[in-house]
């Protein structure tokens, strides 16, 4: 890939706020950190246009709470065409973490992340995308 350099003009406070963003993520550079929010403000874009985006949704969950599995394993069957994979990690003995890699049109993984992250019993959960192109 071709890195092409360019010269950006911002306001002192502005470029304050940057290298702050810089130091909070750990980006060895601003280049790194506006690269990332431009990456992020393409996938909103996506998001918004319903294109074809990838991403996972990571949930933890306590499996002993009654019909949980039953009613993820539902939910991923009635989405199967957007599920690439699944990993099932046990953090501790009632403590399960599963990541979910998914793909397909941005609105339909919205939904989908909404009806598993919403499925009483879970946790956390959240629904990270990606641009494919």
């Amino acid at each position: 890939m071709l890195i092409k350099r360019f010269g950006v003009s911002l306001e002192e406070d502005i470029l304050t706020s940057l290298d702050e963003l810089v130091k909070k993520n750990k980006f060895p550079n601003r280049s790194q950190a506006i690269r990332n929010l431009i990456k992020g403000s393409l996938v909103s874009e996506k998001v918004d246009k319903n294109k074809i985006v990838a991403g996972a949704i990571i949930i933890v969950y306590d499996h002993h709470k009654r019909e949980l599995n039953n009613k993820l394993m539902h939910v991923q069957h009635d989405y199967h065409d957007l599920i690439l994979s699944s990993q099932h990690v046990h953090l501790a003995h009632d403590l399960c973490l599963e990541t979910i890699a998914v793909k397909g049109k941005a609105q339909s993984l919205l939904t989908l992340s909404d009806r598993i992250i919403g499925t009483k019993g879970i946790k956390h959960g959240k629904l990270v995308l990606t641009d494919i192109e």
